[in-house]
């Protein structure tokens, strides 16, 4: 009896380490690709636009985030209302990014774009809390939208042949200061692209 017992035993460790195993192989080509798609639109991104950086105060990150940096360009302190230097980047820039994302090898990979605003701790001459962070909140969402819908609303075929995608796929983000690192780059507009592999990594990991 007690062997029989001891043979139950072993093929249920058996069992769990051919699951752990599977799980272990799963992760594993979930991270590769992962990798794989996060860096070859990174590449796809900044090769299409090095050259411009510079000029509209740019940069792009390893983790696929488009940051436009310059509040003179942007917005006026306190308002939503885009800038026509603003305007003019985002017309050169957003037909573009689109002719990136919508490509074939991207395109299926993407779960969402994140249009986020964000911006500093401060308000005027507010002493609350509170209703920094809320007057804050407020405007990062009035200037992610107002962007979004700028965007959306360019005349340019490549954006009027997707707009059923962009609708499917665009969210726009007020962020307040939630990521404030240095004032001097806090208000900031950012395109974030996530990918469906991050969110399976994501899930596997939980």
């Amino acid at each position: 009896m007690m062997s029989g017992l001891m043979l139950v035993f072993l093929f249920i460790a058996i069992g769990f380490m051919i699951e752990v195993e599977s799980e272990k192989k799963q992760m594993e080509d979930v991270a590769k690709s992962y990798r794989d798609d996060k860096v070859n639109l990174n590449e796809a991104i900044y090769e299409e636009f090095e050259n411009d950086l510079e000029k509209w105060e740019a940069t792009v990150t390893k983790d696929n985030r488009i940051v436009f940096h310059s509040p003179k360009v942007l917005f006026e302190i306190n308002q939503s209302k885009i800038k026509d230097e603003f305007k003019t980047v985002l017309e050169e820039f957003f037909p573009r990014f689109l002719s990136i994302i919508t490509a074939k090898e991207f395109k299926d990979e993407i779960v969402e774009i994140l249009i986020e605003g964000h911006t500093s701790d401060e308000w005027g001459k507010s002493s609350s809390k509170e209703e920094i962070y809320l007057k804050n909140m407020e405007l990062s969402q009035k200037r992610a939208f107002k962007v979004l819908s700028y965007c959306y609303s360019l005349e340019s075929k490549r954006v009027i042949n997707n707009r059923d995608w962009i609708e499917k796929t665009f969210r726009a983000n007020g962020m307040a200061f939630a990521k404030l690192e240095d004032r001097e780059k806090a208000r900031r507009v950012e395109f974030v692209v996530r990918l469906k592999s991050e969110e399976k990594l994501y899930k596997i990991l939980k």
